[in-house]
């Protein structure tokens, strides 16, 4: 999971994209970078933390032009230390291309392969985007008419890589000399949006990962970019569009809707809000088969995604509706922090109980979902020390019991607190009275009552079932080898990962620009 911005205006982009980075850092706190254009030179800036660290009034100045992306890192592939793997990455042949990318390729090892092999390219980061990139890079060369591009050529490049990329991605990318480029997987698995702003000099348009970047920049929607599809963008304001994957279907990560994205946000015209909402009308229909109403006193929300559910389900099952529990907001999401210990710490200093609410009471807590059981294990400890009698849990979302692959931070099975366990073992590992997990079925219920067309969904943490078609026990043992330091099963190969740090400010053509 990260969050993309692709802008080209009429006026300098830089402050819009970091007002858009801001609204989409909940996406992702590992790192952050801003790239934009300025006739045929690139300007780029990236390095480690949050938005608000990474740039300064002497970075910002770096970064002229009308035309520029954006990227907010969550890591998944590469290292999450290693941040040299900052977006957005930089090739300068043929043309010189730009991009950011949100998502996570299941076959970037091959594809690494074939760049050295076949393509005669250089991967210079365990990161599957500088793959995409380079892939993009290779294909844009293939299409071309000699040293020129036209809008048939850019649009052939992207299918060229829909025919060879497998997984997840969303992408923004800049194309020195001939304009902003945007496309997403053939499933559609991560999110990507598009709106315009007229202004007296032109039409202005934005590609953003949540709606809530084009509200709030001032860019009125005009609608989800599809699956398989690419929107390109040139100098002259014109756009561009065609489908270019030659099977494409509906196949949205239903975990943005759970949890990763705004509640403000509206993904493939669903509004978050309104699913959330959904979800804890459908909980409250199990949680009454399965705890005696009359044994709960209060509903309390783990803030913030679970709120919604939480409200919603109060009221189905007209149970008093209370927050207890008081968020920092100046700790990151503990569910995207690298490292177990640093989560199990975070929890403590991100959240405080609000006594009165817990004293002498029977609680059912509501969280969006449970993923390592870290957090939850804390959260009931915390409710029980405040004084809490009994104390239940819910969960929105189902038990979380394989790998996502595609873009999130669980891909160990061993991490996965449900893995192996029944629901009353879950229950006692995190130490809750009862606990009641959202049916699978019901999760897709609430976002098919909002639109009765989207009934595919990306669900594979929850079901197993892996959209693309290419994942199978050796991949995931690979995968999983790769996180811990060992080798995979029949894989006598373990790359080390790189733990370096970087921070880098480069002005990529042309300029020189100001280094900190």
């Amino acid at each position: 999971m990260c969050g993309i911005l692709g802008v080209l205006a009429t006026t300098p982009v830089n402050q819009l994209l970091y007002d858009g980075l801001m609204v989409l850092q909940h996406r992702g706190q590992d790192a952050a970078g801003i790239a934009t254009a300025e006739g045929n030179t690139f300007h780029l800036h990236k390095g480690p933390g949050l938005v608000r660290d990474v740039f300064r009034t002497r970075n910002m100045r770096a970064l002229p032009g009308n035309c520029g992306i954006g990227h907010v890192r969550y890591p998944t592939a590469g290292s999450a230390y290693n941040f040299a793997e900052a977006q957005p990455f930089y090739v300068n042949s043929p043309f010189g291309i730009v991009l950011g990318h949100n998502g996570n390729l299941t076959n970037a090892e091959q594809l690494k392969g074939e760049m050295f092999r076949m393509d005669r390219r250089h991967i210079n980061t365990n990161s599957d985007s500088e793959v995409l990139l380079n892939v993009l890079a290779h294909e844009l060369q293939s299409a071309a008419h000699g040293y020129e591009l036209d809008v048939d050529s850019i649009f052939q490049a992207v299918a060229g890589v829909h025919r060879r990329c497998r997984g997840a991605y969303a992408v923004v990318a800049i194309i020195a000399g001939y304009g902003l480029l945007a496309f997403r997987d053939p499933h559609g698995i991560r999110p990507l949006i598009y709106g315009q702003n007229e202004t007296p000099e032109g039409t202005e348009y934005l590609v953003a990962s949540e709606s809530v970047a084009l509200d709030t920049l001032g860019f009125q929607v005009v609608r989800d970019i599809e699956p398989g599809e690419a929107v390109f963008i040139d100098l002259n304001h014109q756009l561009h569009s065609r489908q270019c994957a030659q099977q494409p279907m509906y196949a949205p990560c239903i975990f943005e809707y759970v949890y990763l994205a705004r509640p403000d946000t509206v993904i493939d015209r669903v509004p978050v809000y309104e699913a959330r909402l959904a979800m804890g009308e459908l909980l409250a229909e199990k949680v009454r088969k399965t705890i005696p109403v009359d044994e709960i006193d209060v509903v309390i929300p783990i803030p913030d995604s679970s709120r919604p559910s939480a409200m919603q389900l109060a009221h189905v099952l007209n149970i008093p509706f209370r927050e207890g529990f008081v968020k920092n907001r100046y700790v990151g999401r503990t569910f995207i922090m690298p490292g177990q210990a640093m989560r199990k710490k975070s929890v403590r200093q991100k959240l405080n109980t609000v006594g009165q609410e817990f004293k002498g009471k029977r609680v059912l807590l509501v969280d969006d979902s449970i993923v390592r059981g870290t957090t939850s294990h804390e959260i009931v400890e915390m409710a029980r020390a405040a004084g809490a009698t009994k104390v239940y849990f819910a969960s929105a979302a189902p038990p979380v019991r394989f790998p996502n692959v595609y873009g999130i931070d669980m891909p160990t099975r061993a991490e996965l607190i449900a893995t192996g366990r029944t629901d009353a073992q879950i229950a006692a590992e995190i130490g809750a009275d009862a606990l009641v997990y959202q049916d699978i079925e019901a999760l897709k219920e609430s976002i098919t009552r909002l639109r009765s067309d989207l009934t595919v969904f990306d669900a594979s943490c929850f079901d197993g079932c892996y959209i693309t078609g290419d994942i199978d026990d050796y991949y995931l043992d690979a995968v999983e080898g790769k996180r811990s330091g060992k080798p995979a099963k029949n894989d006598d190969k373990n790359d080390d990962a790189d733990d370096g740090r970087a921070s880098q400010q480069m002005v990529l053509g042309l300029a020189n620009g100001e280094q900190d």
